[in-house]
C-alpha cells in the first residue's frame, strides 16, 4: 500500500476536491426535486436553483477522517466570507438565498454552529441568538483570516445578521468521496438488479461527467437537471432488461489507424474482392471493431447467457445461406466476373442493409444497434479455418488466393 504524500506542494487534495465536488452534486441532485437544477463553480462551489428560482449556495469540504468543526473553524468563516458577498449582491434580507456547508467533518457539540445543523430547535426564552452567538466568537478570534470577514459580517445590521445566519445550514457527516458510489446503487438504483448496478453507475458517472466538463469549460450555459440525471438513469437500466443489451462502443474508433489498402485480416480481403470502395471498407473495419469491443464488454459484465452468441451466430449464417442461394442460383459456371462481383456485391448489400429489419436476426429483441448486425457478419466472414460467410461466389475456388494475402 502507498503511504499518503507528505510533499506541502502537492495537488492530490486538491483534486480530490474537485472529484469530490462533481459527485456529491450528482448524488445531491438524485436527492432533490426532478425540476432543480445544478450549477457548479459559479458563486460558490455548487449552486441549486429550484423551479421558482430560489438558489442554495453549497460550499464542500472533503476533511481528514475525524476532523471536527469549531466556533472559529477557517472552513466555516471562508465559506461565510463566500456567502455574505452574495448576500449583500442580491438584496439581504430581500434575496432568495440560502446557504450549504457539506462537510465530511462533525460540528462539534460545544460550538454554536451546532445550532446550524438540520432539526435544530429554535432558541427560546433567554437562550442567546444566533447574532449573539456569532458576535461573541467573533470577539475572541485574533485570527488575520478572520479578522475582514468580522467587518464584513459588523457590516449588516442586527436584523440582517440575525436573517443571514438562520439561512445557513451545515450538513457534517457528509458522505465520503469513496462511500458516494455505493450511495448512489444502494439508495437510488433498487429497480435495477443489484448484479448490474456497478456497470450502470459507473455509465451514470462518465455521462456526468462529460455534463460536467461541457458546463465548466462554458459549452454549455445551462445548469443540470434532476430529471435530466433520472432520464438518464433510466434510459440505462432499460439496456440491463432481459430483452436488451447495453451499448457502450457507438463512435467508437481504434487506436490504430485504419489503412483498407493493407489490411490483412480475411474479413477485409474478402471485400476487396467484391471491388468495394475504400470508404465502405473502413465503415466495415469499424462495424467490425465496435462489434468485437462491445461482445467483449458483454462477457466481462457477464451480460450473456451460456451460449447466447454462438446460437446468435448460427442464425446469421443461416439467414446469410438462404440468401446467397437465391443471389447465386442464376450464376453459371463460365460466368464472368464482373457478374461474379456484382452478385457478391448484392448479398453484402443485403447483409449490410436489409438485415437490420428483419427483427429475429437481432441477438436480442430491443438491440437494434447497426454495428451489432453488420459487425457480426464481418466476424463470421473472418472465422478461422474457414469463414462461415462468404461474398464472392467463387471464393471457396480463391480461398488459398485470399488466405494468403491475409496471413
Amino acid at each position: 500500500m502507498t503511504a499518503p504524500t507528505t510533499d506541502k506542494y502537492s495537488a492530490g487534495e486538491q483534486g480530490l476536491g474537485y472529484i469530490y465536488q462533481a459527485r456529491l452534486a450528482l448524488l445531491h441532485l438524485l436527492q432533490l426535486p426532478e425540476d432543480t437544477a445544478v450549477l457548479l463553480e459559479k458563486d460558490d462551489d455548487l449552486d441549486f436553483v429550484d423551479s421558482g428560482g430560489n438558489k442554495t449556495l453549497a460550499s464542500l469540504k472533503h476533511k481528514a477522517v475525524g476532523d471536527r468543526l469549531t466556533d472559529l473553524s477557517a472552513d466555516f468563516w471562508k465559506s461565510v466570507n463566500i456567502w455574505l458577498a452574495r448576500y449583500k449582491r442580491d438584496g439581504r434580507t430581500a434575496s432568495n438565498l440560502r446557504f450549504f456547508l457539506f462537510t465530511t467533518g462533525t460540528v462539534s457539540a460545544a460550538s454554536f454552529l451546532a445550532r446550524l445543523l438540520p432539526d435544530q430547535a429554535a432558541a427560546f426564552g433567554d437562550a442567546p441568538t444566533l447574532t449573539e452567538l456569532a458576535r461573541t466568537t467573533l470577539d475572541k478570534s485574533t485570527s488575520k483570516l478572520i479578522g475582514p470577514i468580522a467587518t464584513a459580517f459588523n457590516e449588516l445590521s442586527d436584523t440582517e445578521k440575525q436573517d443571514f445566519l438562520e439561512r445557513i445550514l451545515i450538513l457534517d457527516n457528509s458522505p465520503r468521496i469513496g462511500d458516494i458510489p455505493a450511495t448512489i446503487r444502494d439508495k437510488h438504483m433498487r429497480s435495477i438488479r443489484r448484479e448490474h448496478r456497478d456497470f450502470v453507475f459507473e455509465r451514470l458517472e462518465g455521462w456526468w461527467t462529460d455534463a460536467v466538463i461541457r458546463q465548466l469549460t462554458g459549452a454549455s450555459t445551462e445548469g443540470i437537471f434532476g430529471y435530466e440525471v433520472s432520464d438518464k438513469l433510466s434510459n440505462f437500466a432499460e439496456e440491463y432488461k432481459a430483452d436488451n443489451l447495453p451499448i457502450t462502443f457507438r463512435g467508437k474508433v481504434p487506436n490504430d489507424e485504419i489503412d483498407t489498402e493493407t489490411d490483412p485480416r480475411l474479413f477485409v480481403a474478402q471485400l476487396r474482392e467484391i471491388g468495394l470502395s475504400s470508404s465502405r471498407i473502413r465503415s466495415a473495419i469499424l462495424d467490425y471493431y465496435r462489434a468485437f469491443q462491445q461482445r467483449s464488454a458483454w462477457a466481462r459484465e457477464n451480460l450473456l447467457v451460456s451460449g447466447e452468441v454462438e446460437e446468435y451466430e448460427d442464425r446469421l449464417a443461416d439467414e446469410w445461406n438462404r440468401y446467397k442461394d437465391v443471389i447465386f442460383e442464376k450464376l453459371k459456371d463460365d460466368s464472368a466476373e464482373d457478374a461474379l462481383r456484382e452478385a457478391g456485391a448484392t448479398l453484402y448489400n443485403w447483409a449490410e442493409f436489409d438485415t437490420g429489419k428483419i427483427e429475429s436476426l437481432r441477438i436480442r429483441a430491443r438491440v437494434t444497434e447497426p454495428f451489432v448486425l453488420r459487425g457480426s457478419f464481418h466476424i463470421l466472414a473472418d472465422a478461422r479455418p474457414e469463414p462461415r460467410v462468404h461474398w464472392h461466389p467463387r471464393f471457396f475456388d480463391r480461398l488459398g488466393k485470399v488466405l494468403g494475402v491475409a496471413s
